[in-house]
């Protein structure tokens, strides 16, 4: 048997074993659901060899699975992401009803993905996008708030995606005969002008709804909020990468022949920058962490999209290694929520605060992962901001990069506003008896906020595969130094000499202590977190600018015109509209059998009125 087929099996069998071991013992439960990820994350890296490939034939269906070195790079946060959730998963879910359904669609997810990449052919590549799909859309309806509004949202837009998707392989097979992605690559630049552009539109759809990118995006903060934290780490760290995935794969491979600066490539790339900056804003907006963090998911994919979008070599090169970056900080975001939540029973930054004395771990974890989301070194995150910067103003794109620098300038309120709502806020009484989250919660929250440190010290470590990965997908052969394109890593290299940095960062933080404790050492007063900071600003009677209250009203009603018009309005009124035909076609298919005998007698009467008109 087949390394992959076997691998596939595990994942499958595991989870079906998983689910039934729950009405056994829970022991064995939690052990069958950590081994049917660990093991076949274990098989899959030390087994499977990336450019081998499977052929195989499945009712009259030519497949062919194996890995690229491009998929690789995605295998590496879907496992590694995957394995790691799955310890916190298992203490999070304590205690917890219909834990078997979990951990069942949690496997088949994680399996799905993993078959995405894997799939070198349409019909393979669509069956596990719609098992991933499935899964992630029971994972939305899990706790069973506002089923009808989340839900069906999220399920309406995958259909949407999916069956534009489904279209283009259709059209795709009708024109090359084959399944087979290296065919539709083979053969696409000598179809029309017309499939040009419709194919890859048709895809970019399906992608782009995975991607949240705007105006496909109103699915992602409902479905990344309801979520159990446990899962909503995959799923905004890993299962929206396959959107990216999807998108590199249209945007380089099947449109490489279309230059530079392209509109199709140009439309992309702003669609990316408008949903960095909106998903920024709205982020400032919330008041629980759940939507803040599922906002600023969108946000920082719209970075990702407008890399892969304008498509140069250090665009591309930036949004793969801030896809990887994402996976690492966003994980360890959501589930320090999810420790929060389930620590004190809300997420809400108005109802609790003052942790840091509570659950120092999970402050280190998130402040270490909000630091590399905000883009300050020494962490990753700003090795690739600062790449894709240099990379936007190289190709002449200098309104996008005011765009993006705006989004992630403006991504510093909302990372304040996540730091200082849970943490350092005042100690309110009703908290004292919070405690740290448990070390199985801890650890893996610890370990990818670590990722995000070594990687900024050493970002060669994910430089190197990215490389291949990009040769790959028709970028040509550097002999691994990529990273020379880039002024920050010509002097960096693959490795970051941190004490500079260190130092300055340190001294930075040093002056400000010794100023303000100096300033303030004789007129010390403690204060309640109901005092008012106003900033200059003039609140009105109704208004409370405390740091968890309201803090940015300034600063919101400042950009309230950008954010006054929602996508969201346009597709309800198209709803209520369809539910409006829907509506007046009940009434004409009552059911009745005499209405239908009265309908045909009309149709018959119709037909002999202009019968002339209609045969000759």
């Amino acid at each position: 048997m087949e390394m992959i087929h076997l691998i596939l099996i595990i994942f499958l069998g595991g989870a079906v074993l998983t689910y039934f071991a729950g009405k056994v013992n829970d022991i064995l439960r939690d052990a069958l659901f950590i081994l049917s990820i660990l093991v076949p994350a274990i098989l899959f890296f030390t087994n499977v060899n990336p450019e081998s490939y499977i052929d195989l034939s499945i009712a009259g269906f030519n497949m062919k699975w194996g890995i690229t070195h491009f998929g690789w790079i995605f295998s590496l946060i879907v496992l590694g992401l995957g394995v790691i959730v799955s310890f916190y998963a298992v203490s999070f879910m304590k205690g917890r009803d219909k834990v078997g359904s979990f951990y069942f669609n949690f496997i088949l997810s994680i399996g799905a993905m993993l078959g995405i990449l894997l799939s070198q052919d349409f019909v393979s590549f669509f069956i596990f996008w719609e098992i991933m799909t499935w899964s992630s859309y029971l994972m939305v309806v899990y706790n069973g708030n506002q089923v009808q509004k989340i839900g069906i949202k999220y399920f309406v837009f995958s259909a949407v995606g999916a069956y534009a998707m489904l279209m283009a392989i259709v059209i795709t097979h009708s024109i090359t005969g084959s399944f087979l992605i290296t065919d539709l690559i083979a053969v696409f630049p000598q179809l029309s002008n017309q499939m040009h552009i419709l194919i890859p539109i048709l895809f970019l759809i399906g992608f782009g709804v995975k991607s949240a990118m705007m105006p496909l995006h109103v699915w992602a903060p409902g479905a990344y909020s309801n979520t159990p934290m446990a899962y909503t780490s995959v799923f905004s760290g890993a299962l929206s990468k396959m959107g990216v995935y999807g998108m590199v794969l249209i945007m380089i491979t099947l449109i490489s022949h279309i230059p530079e600066g392209h509109w199709f490539r140009e439309v992309i790339a702003w669609m990316g920058a408008f949903t960095a900056v909106l998903g920024t804003l709205w982020a400032v907006a919330q008041d629980d962490a759940k939507k803040l963090l599922a906002y600023s998911s969108v946000a920082q994919l719209g970075y990702i999209i407008t890399g892969v979008a304008i498509g140069t070599e250090l665009a591309m090169l930036s949004a793969l290694f801030l896809s990887i970056l994402h996976a690492l900080f966003k994980g360890t975001l959501f589930m320090a929520v999810g420790a929060i939540e389930k620590q004190t029973g809300t997420s809400n930054f108005t109802e609790v605060s003052g942790l840091i004395r509570k659950m120092p771990w999970t402050f280190l974890a998130s402040l270490m992962a909000i630091i590399a989301l905000a883009g300050i070194p020494p962490l990753g995150g700003f090795v690739g901001k600062w790449m894709l910067y240099e990379s936007l103003i190289n190709s002449n794109h200098y309104i996008l990069v005011i765009m993006i620098f705006f989004s992630s300038t403006a991504a510093f309120l909302y990372c304040y506003k996540f730091l200082f709502g849970f943490f350092l806020g005042q100690e309110e009484k009703e908290w004292a008896h919070v405690k740290e989250a448990p070390a199985l919660m801890v650890v893996p929250m610890i370990i990818l906020a670590a990722g995000t440190f070594i990687l900024g010290a050493y970002p060669g470590l994910i430089l190197s595969p990215i490389d291949a990965g990009m040769q790959a997908i028709g970028f040509e052969a550097t002999q691994g130094h990529y990273w020379e394109m880039s002024v920050i890593l010509n002097q960096w290299g693959d490795q970051v000499v941190l004490q500079p940095i260190v130092y300055a960062i340190f001294a930075i933080f040093l002056f400000f202590f010794l100023f303000l404790f100096f300033k303030s050492r004789k007129n010390t007063r403690y204060v309640t977190t109901k005092d008012i900071s106003s900033s200059g600003e003039v609140p009105l009677e109704h208004e409370n600018l405390t740091f968890s209250q309201n803090f940015f009203q300034p600063f919101l009603r400042a950009v309230e015109p950008v954010m006054r018009r929602q996508i969201d309005k346009y597709y309800n009124e198209f709803g209520r509209g369809l539910e409006a035909i829907f509506d007046f076609g009940r009434r004409i298919y009552t059911g009745n059998g005499q209405t239908y005998a009265i309908y045909v007698i009309i149709f018959v009467i119709i037909l002999l009125f202009f019968k002339n008109n209609l045969f000759g």
